[in-house]
């Protein structure tokens, strides 16, 4: 039996074994989120961000990264909160997403933690709607929620005439 330890210190007993799920672990004011491991391409702390004309909201804009252009996305938009008044740096998770590569701006990073499939549920019915939107499901760890995102519905961004601003 393993233990992992939860980003509050405490640990968390499981089995090896199939049916474990790893995830990289954020949060976004106070609230835990997970990204499947795999889908992560890298984690950084973006500086220079360029600014985008025209972009939507939630496009706070781009970065270089190795030679690439990557579309930075403000997390806390995309979910309706508000900006961080504590004026920390935001650290950005890296995915891909139908071949480009877009950096989801959080408060926090956390640990990877493997988690037993079995454990997973849908969307609670308390869930905020906004979230529940992006959200595929949540994971109840020692006294927290962990709410697992949905990169391709987060990434699907409509601009002001309706269009998909990402490519689905």
């Amino acid at each position: 039996m393993n233990q992992l330890v939860t980003t509050e210190g405490q640990s968390t007993d499981l089995i090896k074994g199939d049916g474990l799920e790893d995830y990289v672990t954020f949060k976004i004011a106070d609230q835990l989120f997970g990204i499947p491991v795999l889908k992560v391409q890298d984690i950084l702390m973006p500086d220079h961000i360029a600014f985008i004309p025209l972009a939507p909201k939630e496009v706070a804009g781009s970065i270089n990264l190795r030679g690439r252009i990557v579309t930075v996305i403000d997390v806390r938009v995309r979910l309706g909160l508000p900006k961080r008044k504590d004026g920390g740096q935001s650290m950005g998770v890296t995915v891909e997403h139908v071949n480009e590569l877009y950096s989801l701006l959080v408060d926090t990073v956390g640990e990877v933690l493997s988690l037993d499939e079995k454990n997973y549920e849908r969307n609670p019915s308390t869930l905020d709607p906004i979230w529940r939107e992006f959200a595929s499901g949540v994971y109840r760890l020692d006294g927290q929620l962990m709410v697992v995102l949905d990169v391709d519905r987060m990434l699907d961004i409509q601009t002001g005439d309706g269009k998909s601003a990402a490519v689905s």
